[in-house]
Order: structure tokens, then sequence, then C-alpha cells
């Protein structure tokens, strides 16, 4: 049984939908999330971590992200909406074992506003990745990618929801694959 720790910002949708898949059977008995960590106080997602039983850590620090892994034994750091940069010496202590998801169709638009600028390129399509962390920003091995189209009228909003749906399912198909290894 893989030990998560989901690492979050904000709402936590993809926190959510782990979650979901762990209740629900697709990830039982192959990962359980050990610890939710957020950079922010107020982040939702810590509200959804602790009426679910999971234990929810504030850490604005980084020393305090890397001792609450060590004392839940993690073995593999999933970034959910995480809007902190992650250090070369975190990255190396936990190397290939760190994950992000990104919304859009990596090595196209990393950083933020994705949606914004996947609009004004034109793109026909965009999507999401899961990638290995790395020192760069969303310049980790790609491990998989899922496509949606850009539909005429689209707005940021719009494209960004339904990016999000396939996100919910990615992170999840990743988390199992990397499991089963």
């Amino acid at each position: 049984m893989f030990n998560l720790a989901v690492l979050i910002s904000g709402r936590g949708s993809n926190l959510q939908a782990i979650q979901k898949n762990i209740e629900s059977g697709i990830l039982q008995n192959m990962a359980q999330i050990a610890v939710v960590i957020s950079s922010k106080a107020d982040a939702a997602g810590l509200t959804f971590a602790r009426e679910h039983g999971l234990t929810a850590v504030i850490c604005p620090a980084e020393k305090d992200v890397l001792a609450e892994l060590v004392k839940y034994n993690i073995d593999l750091i999933c970034l959910a909406g995480y809007m902190r940069i992650i250090s070369p010496e975190f990255v190396q202590k936990y190397a290939g074992k760190i994950i992000n998801i990104h919304p859009t169709l990596l090595p196209k638009y990393p950083g933020l506003h994705v949606h914004e600028k996947v609009l004004a390129a034109g793109e026909k399509e965009s999507g999401c990745t899961v990638h290995y962390v790395d020192t760069g920003v969303d310049t980790g091995k790609i491990i998989a990618q899922r496509k949606v189209p850009v539909l005429p009228g689209d707005t940021p909003d719009t494209l960004a929801a339904r990016v999000l749906e396939q996100e919910h399912i990615l992170y999840s198909e990743v988390i199992l694959s990397l499991c089963q290894k």
C-alpha cells in the first residue's frame, strides 16, 4: 500500500477525486492518503480532508513539509494545485517520488494562466499532463496526458472545466500505475 502525501493550496478538487477513487475501490488496497499538506491555512481542501478523516496539516515553510513527509513514511508526493515552487534540495531528496498535474499538454504552456494562453494561440486541443517534478517549472518527464478539444466559443473558464474533468480521471490512473510498478 502506497502512502500518499497530497499537497494543496486551494480547493483541493484533485485531492477530492483521488480520495473518491480510493473510497470507490479504484485505488483501494493500492494507495491511501497518509497526509494532506497545505501551504495556506484557509485552503478549502483542508475542510474536505478533515471531513473524510484524513490527516490535514498546514505547513507554510518547506522544512515543515519535509518533516511531515518523514513522519508519515511517504511513498509518493502528489502536487495538486500546490502553488509553491519546491527547492532543488526537496526535489533531490524525493527524486522520482514527486508528481504534479498540469492543465495543459506539456511541454506547451507551463506555468500560470494556461487556458488563456491556449485560447490566444488558437490551439485546436488542450488537455492535462501528469509529470514527475524536477527543478524547473513544469519541465519534468511526462508520465501521461489526456486531451480535450478546444471548442468554438470556449472561454478560459469553459476550457478549464473540461480539462479539470480529465485531470480527475488521469491523476488516479497515474497513481494506480505507479503503485503497480
